[in-house]
């Protein structure tokens, strides 16, 4: 008896169905992938836009995708023709003058060595006042300058 209760068992253990593989479940892989190109669309664009309506960046045919850069400082760079005049303004604190922003770029080099200074000068500044703000940045250590244009085609869209 003992051994027809073992065979029983086995028999019994053969006739149970098989556990089927888990399925793999497509949904749920969607939303996480939707949620992350979100996150990643609206970090982007607050890196790279960062804008200033002010600013009306220069056309350039041939400039290349930004690089990201985790030290990065956006300088914007404004002109007054009518009084001839420029204003500098990094994370929406303006400067007055382009010397003032020395101690915030070292502050940001001593935080980061490999600091990048993007530029994002509007087409009609003057070349003096650049060439100034360019001299006060050299001055202040940062050797990665970059400069933020739009492509000759986005251009004429907006227009």
């Amino acid at each position: 008896m003992h051994r027809q209760s073992q065979r029983e068992k086995r028999e019994d253990e053969r006739k149970r169905p098989v556990e089927e593989d888990p399925e793999f479940q497509i949904a749920p892989m969607i939303d996480i992938l939707l949620v992350l190109l979100v996150f990643f669309m609206t970090i982007s664009s607050t890196e790279v836009l960062q804008p200033n309506r002010k600013v009306q960046l220069p056309v350039a045919t041939d400039g290349k995708a930004p690089v990201k850069n985790a030290g990065q400082v956006v300088v914007n760079i404004t002109w007054a023709a009518m009084n001839n005049l420029g204003a500098i303004e990094v994370d929406g604190v303006p400067y007055p003058q382009p010397g003032s922003i020395t101690p915030m770029l070292q502050k940001a080099l001593l935080a980061n060595p490999l600091v990048r200074v993007l530029i994002r000068a509007d087409r009609s500044v003057n070349y003096e006042y650049l060439r100034s703000v360019l001299k006060v940045v050299g001055d202040s250590g940062v050797s990665n300058v970059t400069f933020s244009v739009v492509d000759k085609e986005a251009a004429k869209k907006t227009k």
